[in-house]
């Protein structure tokens, strides 16, 4: 049987592919390592994974943000360390899985904008350039994380009206310790500003929510697709939460500059598994 896991920093969702062909979709954390240490992957994948999967897995086809070049070995062992009769194991970048979804076998620009973000341009078969991403320290521009994180900047700077500061403080208990406790002193403190893009999403048309989500967009297109060469001539697809949830601000920004944008789904798992399950031959389950 086939697996095939599409994993970003909140969440991974999983299907397995049985020897009739049918989908089975798993849910479970978030996986990322170059944030969490192996045991920790370990344990997740042998707690949470594992019950849930009833038959013998022959091969894995994993997907993940923190899979870099380095990480790529790291998270192979891991998978073979939990699935012993497997006879492929594969890890590769969140972003290839993303080019393969909404691409196609057709040139053009993948974008992720979830927890995280990232871009490539994609030659139809392989990623020929990508923009380094940097993390939500020293990038991540438009994605969940930067924009929670980007909130909580205007909430310390004082650049909320008095109605949303107010409205954070009774419903999110938001205070200087709280905030400095939660992204300085707790594991993926990405994750918890992420979360505050639901927020950001039910109170957009308050003008200073709309300036934050704007110029995190504006950011995101300056740095990471305006920066392929010839990138007008590509349409620009969007993979994750974000993307799928903001959707008519990011049609808007790229409009205005004169981007092209294509597909826009919230997860590829689906997509994965189609291209998976074409490529995979059925001798060798």
């Amino acid at each position: 049987m086939i697996l095939i896991a599409d994993s970003g920093s909140t969440k991974t969702s999983w299907c397995v592919i049985n020897s009739d062909m049918n989908y089975t979709y798993i849910e479970t954390s978030g996986l990322n390592p170059c944030l969490q240490a192996e045991n920790v992957i370990l344990d997740e994948l042998q707690t949470n994974l594992c019950p849930q999967i009833n038959c013998e897995i022959k091969q894995i086809f994993y997907y993940g943000t923190g899979v870099t070049a380095e990480k790529q070995v790291v998270m192979t062992e891991i998978l073979k360390k939990v699935f012993l009769s497997a006879t492929t194991v594969e890890a590769y970048s969140d972003l290839l899985g993303s080019a393969r979804s909404v691409c196609g076998n057709d040139a053009g620009i993948a974008c992720i904008l979830g927890t995280g973000s990232n871009s490539c341009l994609f030659d139809g078969n392989n990623i020929i350039d990508a923009v380094n991403c940097g993390g939500y320290i020293l990038g991540d521009e438009g994605s969940g994380a930067v924009l929670g994180r980007n909130l909580l900047n205007a909430f310390l700077k004082r650049d909320l009206s008095e109605k949303i500061h107010d409205d954070l403080v009774k419903n999110y208990n938001l205070s200087y310790g709280y905030i400095v406790e939660k992204v300085y002193k707790t594991p993926m403190p990405n994750t918890w500003m992420a979360s505050f893009t639901k927020y950001l999403n039910e109170n957009q048309n308050e003008p200073c929510i709309r300036k934050i989500i704007v110029e995190s967009f504006e950011a995101f297109f300056a740095k990471n697709v305006e920066k392929y060469d010839n990138y007008k001539k590509y349409q620009v697809h969007f993979i994750g939460s974000i993307a799928y949830h903001f959707k008519p601000v990011l049609e808007e920004i790229a409009k205005s500059r004169g981007i092209a944008i294509g597909n826009i789904i919230q997860a590829p798992i689906t997509e994965l598994a189609n291209y998976h399950k074409k490529h995979s031959k059925i001798d060798r389950f």
